[in-house]
């Protein structure tokens, strides 16, 4: 790369993302510069951080790169997020902790296998309606009709609404408004917190409705805006399997390879380095609460942070040959889904969820192949493809 074909200022353009130059852009920085100052425009001013070893600092040190003032750069226009220490997201200790455990139980390895048998039926008819269609769209049809159903089955949504929930959430995120703005989806999830409230449940509405945080209950604002979170983390879920899909369509001897190892281990290993690849995730923010030094540069007191998440998972100094796809990558400590006390609260969730769609691939798909137009999303936010043409021939035909 060339500076002056690419440079530091083009990371907030996101036709780079689209167009995959911002890896070439993020590996020239992590050599030359990794902590880098942008001058307010549009956005406001903020720092980059693009080296692995820098961003598992910020993300493990909430005490100095604070997650209350907002996680997400936004445009200077919309002034800041209203959020901003209300949802767990968006809090630092102790009121993150206390959120998060309000719900946490909801998101444990110990539901996650309560929900096994349910969440792999699901799966399974999933891929089998994608198989007998012949081709279909990976990004609708299985990432985000997965990823979708999963969260509004932790939130208690009833079987029969999830898929008008789907249509809700997919006309969200294809407007690049937030889900409060989608009057429908949240007029459904309004009604629900009332019979909640009425009714008490044990999903992820009636924790948020009825345990208290720190000796109170939350105002109905700050139950909607949990909510939104939930329902928003599901977009970065469904882009990961649907790019996941699709690499190993991209990468057919990887794709055997799992075939003829997934009872060697192979699938655990596989989901993580899916979750790598992918890195659905494109950055999260920080704001400085003191003075600070990484890498030589003082960043000050109420400076913002961007922790550009694919850059530190390509990281050549953590992962050997990190552009290679590699379903046997051994370590794999990357961050697609964060570390330390912030750490995606869906986790645990996200990966028995990937290992099943990968086990119910090998059991029902022989090949695994793209079959037409493939569009990236514009987005410097969450990256993936907005849609993406899978070819998924049956095993035994």
């Amino acid at each position: 790369m060339t500076v002056s074909a690419c440079t530091p200022a083009d990371l907030d353009d996101p036709e780079r993302h689209a167009s995959g130059e911002v890896h070439q852009l993020w590996r020239w920085m992590r050599q030359h510069a990794p902590v880098h100052w942008h001058e307010p425009g549009d956005l406001p001013g903020f720092w980059s951080l693009t080296r692995y070893d820098d961003i598992r600092h910020a993300y493990q040190n909430p005490a100095v790169f604070s997650s209350g003032q907002g996680v997400l750069l936004r445009p200077t226009a919309l002034g800041e997020d209203p959020g901003s220490g209300l949802t767990m997201a968006l809090t630092d200790a102790p009121r993150h902790r206390a959120l998060r455990g309000q719900v946490a139980d909801r998101f444990s390895e110990r539901c996650a296998r309560s929900l096994a048998a349910e969440m792999r039926a699901e799966i399974r008819s999933v891929v089998t309606r994608a198989v007998e269609k012949g081709t279909c769209d990976v990004v609708h049809d299985i990432g985000a009709r997965l990823s979708s159903h999963n969260i509004a089955r932790l939130l208690g949504v009833e079987p029969d609404d999830r898929e008008q929930l789907l249509r809700w959430s997919t006309e969200a995120f294809e407007s690049g408004k937030p889900l409060t703005s989608h009057v429908p989806l949240m007029r459904y999830f309004i009604d629900m917190m009332y019979a909640r409230m009425e009714i008490p449940a044990d999903d992820a509405m009636g924790m948020f409705v009825n345990n208290e945080v720190q000796g109170d209950l939350l105002t109905e604002t700050e139950i909607l805006l949990g909510v939104e979170n939930l329902v928003g983390a599901s977009e970065n879920a469904g882009l990961s399997i649907a790019a996941g899909v699709l690499a190993l369509g991209s990468h057919p001897q990887q794709w055997q390879r799992l075939v003829r190892e997934r009872d060697g281990g192979l699938v655990r290993t596989a989901v993580e380095e899916v979750l790598r690849w992918t890195s659905s995730a494109t950055h999260s923010m920080r704001t400085a609460t003191v003075d600070t030094v990484v890498q030589g540069r003082r960043i000050a007191a109420g400076d913002r942070v961007v922790l550009w998440i694919p850059s530190a998972n390509r990281d050549e100094s953590v992962f050997t040959e990190p552009d290679r796809f590699d379903l046997g990558r051994q370590p794999n400590r990357h961050l697609a889904l964060g570390t330390g006390e912030h750490v995606c609260i869906g986790s645990t969730m996200a990966r028995h969820q990937m290992r099943m769609l990968l086990e119910t691939l090998v059991d029902l798909v022989a090949v695994i192949e793209p079959a037409g137009d493939m569009e990236p999303l514009r987005s410097i936010t969450v990256n993936g493809p907005a849609y993406a043409t899978v070819r998924l021939v049956a095993r035994g035909r």
